[in-house]
């Protein structure tokens, strides 16, 4: 049975006097897939940056279990942060650093392995995400897919409980992204990782949500929580008119 992992409190979020969105409240279930979900423009990458402690809201909370993420002794929060990994768009590896050196930065930074310990996880992770092998490798040696996946072992590398990915399949052709949606729900059976998923592909919503959260760009809020089958058949009309723009599987 699934539990409350995030919850997020009257949280509105913007900056200035530009609010993006208000009055949002729900939860992040403990090994759950969400989907935030909406069009562009609508604060998806904003409220998963918010979700990790990256970016403050205007107002309200968000807790990690009973930690608020924005309140606290600034080292307390970075100690709360790490629960959190992160795939930002477009992947943001160093391009002058290996594959493996990529993974080892946040263990340098944040264990006390030994280096032999170190390569070993970051092998590890590679080959969880189906790359092993290339340790070595520059990042302008891979593919679109390959540095994809690279990031999300990088992100992984400290055993995260909520791993954040903010539009993965972007850029992607049809075949890799169906891929990468294998790799996100293999990870979440066999590591037993909550995810938060940053998406505006349809077909990748149906494959791996079990729900979706909508935020509308006009009312400026969420309007709709619930699993993808169920918003398409019961959800308002902006969520449902969202999710028919593409074929998907029911």
């Amino acid at each position: 049975m699934m539990t409350g992992l995030l919850h997020i409190q009257d949280v509105s979020m913007g900056w200035g006097e530009r609010v993006i969105s208000r009055d949002l409240n729900f939860e992040v279930q403990r090994g759950e897939i969400l989907v935030i979900m909406g069009t562009s423009g609508c604060g998806k990458s904003t409220l998963m940056r918010l979700l990790v402690g990256l970016e403050r809201p205007i107002k309200g909370h968000v807790f990690f279990e009973d930690s608020d993420l924005h309140q606290g002794e600034p080292q307390a929060l970075d100690v709360l942060r790490r629960h959190f990994g992160v795939m930002f768009q477009g992947g943001a590896l160093w391009s002058s650093m290996t594959v493996g050196e990529n993974l080892l930065l946040p263990l340098r930074l944040f264990s006390q392995l030994s280096t032999a310990a170190m390569r070993q996880v970051a092998e590890f992770k590679l080959a969880l995400v189906g790359l092993q092998g290339s340790y070595d490798a520059m990042p302008a040696t891979l593919s679109g897919g390959m540095i994809k996946r690279v990031a999300i072992a990088r992100s992984l590398v400290l055993n995260p409980d909520v791993l954040c990915l903010d539009e993965p399949a972007s850029g992607l052709d049809p075949v890799n992204a169906a891929r990468l949606d294998e790799l996100i729900l293999a990870l979440r059976e066999h590591l037993g990782t909550t995810v938060i998923l940053v998406t505006h592909s349809v077909e990748g919503i149906f494959a791996v949500a079990d729900r979706a959260l909508y935020l509308d760009d006009q009312l400026k809020t969420m309007t709709a929580i619930d699993t993808p089958q169920a918003l398409l058949a019961h959800g308002p009309e902006r969520v449902r008119e969202f999710l028919q723009r593409t074929p998907h599987k029911s």
